[in-house]
């Protein structure tokens, strides 16, 4: 839609081709529904948060910033804000709302919208002469743009069809993987047993071979197949199966510190058992779990934990470890990484180098970055351009 409306408002002809009853799907479920639009932070900063590939998005950010995507929305009524991490919402929190305004936006340019599922794009002499619909209609055109997301969440939409385009034109595509997806672990049995729990201020440290690859403080939450969460969305990026993934559900004492805490509270339930003793320390759905990690038997009095239980007990409190096994598949990821390779698109102007009038923007790109509105600034950045190249601005 950004690049529909952007070539539209700049007096080129476009028709935007819809395989759904309407537009942005995916992004109406971006954000649990609310829709985390950008991040408000530097051109710089922003470039440290993309994964793959972030010095072909140089152009893009300088021509459609951050601050610009902001002033943009807000130009168009929908009124933004700022929250922890610098992420970007519609102080409505509905991510509709801002669906509806760029619905309205390319309408407002003049943009042609037809329902349609593109099959095949039409080449001559390697030059786009026309795309084929599935239902068999040709329409001719001197210029196209793939702009249908990656793999991930394939129920919107984005189920791969951008990338057997774009090898069909010449193109060579970086195989698609998850990206901002939740891990399946080894230790499924206690995940399970703790499904829907969310952890915050919880420290994690991704870890292969003793070195230590990630780290995060944040939120995280346990599903029956093992984690997920902001922390372990962004941690899947470099996660590899085989690493341990260290908790640490006290990261804000020192382990002398907590040892002091746990004498405290043993003291003041020394009568109780164990079940009733982690109140004050543990959310109650954690209790038996942990304390079944622990080895230990929930109906044994606290006065009788010998000094090695406790040692455990404290050793699991700030080193709670799980093995990451797998990541969840790619259509329960947030984000597509791989993708149509950025060697053979210009990042002036989004145009193939194989494919006169051949243009992407968004996921379908090999660029992908870490939670937090970057990823759909992308979108917003690349749709930009290319949309100025498609009307030929320079």
């Amino acid at each position: 839609m950004m690049c529909a409306a952007t070539a539209a408002m700049n007096g080129a002809d476009v028709l935007l081709l819809e395989r759904n009853d309407r537009c942005g799907r995916k992004l109406g479920i971006t954000g649990k529904g609310r829709c985390n639009l950008t991040n408000a932070c530097s051109r710089d900063e922003f470039l440290k948060n993309v994964v793959n590939n972030p010095r072909f998005l140089y152009s893009a950010l300088s021509s459609f910033s951050t601050e610009d995507t902001v002033a943009f929305f807000e130009s168009l009524g929908v009124p933004l804000k700022v929250e922890r991490g610098n992420r970007v919402f519609p102080v409505s929190d509905k991510a509709s709302d801002v669906v509806c305004a760029l619905q309205k936006y390319c309408t407002d340019c003049g943009v042609v919208l037809k329902k349609g599922f593109v099959t095949q794009i039409l080449t001559q002499d390697s030059a786009v002469i026309g795309v084929g619909l599935s239902d068999g209609t040709v329409l001719d055109c001197d210029k196209v743009c793939i702009a249908c997301g990656g793999a991930s969440y394939p129920v919107t939409g984005s189920d791969g069809n951008g990338y057997r385009l774009a090898e069909a034109c010449g193109h060579s595509v970086v195989s698609p993987r998850p990206s901002l997806v939740p891990w399946e672990v080894e230790e499924e049995d206690f995940c399970r047993s703790l499904q829907g729990l969310s952890l915050k201020n919880t420290a994690l440290r991704a870890e292969r071979n003793g070195k230590t690859v990630f780290s995060d403080f944040g939120e995280m939450m346990f599903a029956h197949f093992g984690v997920t969460g902001p922390m372990i969305l962004t941690a899947s990026t470099v996660l590899q199966p085989g690493m341990t993934l260290h908790l640490d559900l006290k990261p804000a004492l020192t382990e002398e510190q907590l040892d002091k805490r746990l004498l405290s509270d043993f003291e003041k339930y020394r009568m109780k058992n164990l079940a009733n003793a982690f109140d004050d320390l543990l959310p109650s759905k954690l209790i038996m779990p942990f304390l079944a990690l622990c080895g230990l038997n929930p109906t044994d009095k606290v006065h009788a934990l010998t000094k090695e239980q406790r040692k455990i007990i404290l050793r699991n409190l700030k080193d709670l470890s799980l093995t990451a096994r797998n990541p969840r598949p790619i259509a329960e990821a947030i984000v597509t990484a791989g993708g149509v390779s950025v060697s053979q698109v210009d990042p002036r102007t989004m145009a193939s180098k194989v494919c006169t009038g051949l243009y992407f923007c968004g996921e379908v790109l090999d660029v992908d970055a870490y939670t937090g509105g970057f990823n759909l600034q992308i979108a917003f950045s690349t749709g930009y351009l290319a949309g100025l190249a498609l009307a030929e601005v320079r």
